[in-house]
C-alpha cells in the first residue's frame, strides 16, 4: 500500500509516541514474547501495525503474536481477521469462546455489559498468554482512554486512579502494557482510516448510549472543544503526582508532619502563585478563572 506524505508523517509521529512510551516505562525487553490483543477496532489494528514496524528496527529482539477472541456475537465476520493477519504475515491465534451467550444470560436487557464482558475476556487472554508462553500482553488503550478512566473512577468509583501504561497481573505471571499511552485517539482514528484496516464494530456493547464511559467521552470532547489541550493537560497531571497535596494517608505521613524538619519535595504551594496561571506546563491554553468580586 502506497502511503501519502501526510499519512507517512502521521505514522512517524505515532511510532515516535509508541517508542517513547515503551522506553519510558520499560514495556518491552530483549527476548519478550508480546501477545497483542486485536479486537478488530481501530486502536488494536494500529497497535499491531506500529509494534510490527518498530520491531524491525528495535535495539532488542522480541516476538509478536496477534490474538483475537471470537466471542460468538451474532453476525461477527469470523473470517475477516484471520484473512487479514495471514495477509500481513504475523503469527496469530484465534480463540473461540462464547462469552456473548454468558453475558446475555447474566446481564438483564438494557443494563451495562462491560464489566462482566471485560472479566470474561481478561480470563481468556491470560490463559492464552500462558499457553503461548507470552510474558507481555499488549492492549490498545490510548491516552484518551487513560484520561477517561481517571474521571470514571473519580466520579463513579470514588478512587483517584486510571489505566497505568504498565501493570503486573494479579497472579504475577504476565505484564500488561499499553504502548499507545502517549497517542491521541484522533491521530489513531485518522491513521486507521488512511490505512484502510478491516474494522469490525462491537455489536455487544457499542450501541449502549447510556454507558458512563460514553458520558465521560462527551464531557472531555466538550472540554477539548472549548479549551483545546485539556486532555493533554490531564494526562500530564497523571505523570506529576504530588502525594503531599492529596489526602491519602498511606502515600504521605500527614500525622508525622511537623514544623521544621525535612522539606517536602515538589512542594506545590507555588502552584497558586500568579505567574503559574499565565500558562500551565506543556500547554498554551488555560481554563478561565472566575474571580469573585469583594
Amino acid at each position: 500500500m502506497q502511503l501519502s506524505n501526510t499519512l507517512l508523517r502521521l505514522k512517524k509521529r505515532l511510532e515516535s509516541n509508541v517508542g517513547k512510551a515503551i522506553a519510558d516505562y520499560g514495556m518491552i525487553e530483549d527476548g519478550d514474547t508480546v501477545l497483542v490483543c486485536v479486537s478488530g477496532g481501530k486502536d488494536s489494528h494500529t497497535l499491531l501495525s506500529l509494534l510490527i514496524a518498530l520491531r524491525e528496527r528495535a535495539p532488542v529482539n522480541f516476538r509478536v503474536i496477534a490474538m483475537n477472541l471470537d466471542q460468538k456475537q451474532p453476525g461477527f465476520p469470523a473470517e475477516v481477521l484471520p484473512d487479514y493477519l495471514a495477509k500481513i504475515g504475523v503469527d496469530y491465534r484465534i480463540v473461540e469462546q462464547d462469552t456473548y451467550a454468558v453475558v446475555k444470560d447474566k446481564i438483564p436487557e438494557g443494563k451495562t455489559t462491560c464489566s462482566l464482558c471485560s472479566r470474561l475476556r481478561r480470563g481468556v487472554i491470560y490463559r492464552t498468554a500462558k499457553e503461548l508462553g507470552a510474558n507481555k500482553i499488549a492492549l490498545g488503550h490510548h491516552r484518551d482512554d487513560i484520561v477517561h478512566t481517571l474521571f470514571l473512577n473519580l466520579f463513579f468509583g470514588g478512587q483517584l486512579k486510571a489505566m497505568p501504561p504498565k501493570l503486573r497481573t494479579d497472579d504475577g505471571c504476565h505484564v500488561v502494557i499499553r504502548p499507545l499511552a502517549y497517542c491521541r485517539e484522533s491521530d489513531i482514528a485518522r491513521f486507521a482510516r488512511g490505512m484502510e484496516y478491516p474494522i469490525i464494530p462491537c455489536n455487544l456493547c457499542g450501541s449502549q448510549d447510556n454507558l458512563q464511559r460514553q458520558k465521560i467521552r462527551e464531557m472531555m470532547a466538550d472540554w477539548d472543544q472549548r479549551y483545546p489541550g485539556r486532555t493533554d493537560v490531564v494526562f500530564s497531571a497523571l505523570q506529576k503526582v504530588v502525594p503531599s497535596h492529596l489526602a491519602d494517608q498511606t502515600l504521605f505521613d500527614f500525622k508525622g508532619l511537623r514544623v521544621g524538619g525535612e522539606t517536602v519535595p515538589a512542594a506545590a504551594d507555588a502552584l497558586f502563585d500568579a505567574p503559574w496561571f499565565g500558562t500551565p506546563p506543556h500547554t498554551s491554553h488555560v481554563f478561565p478563572l472566575q474571580v469573585a468580586k469583594a
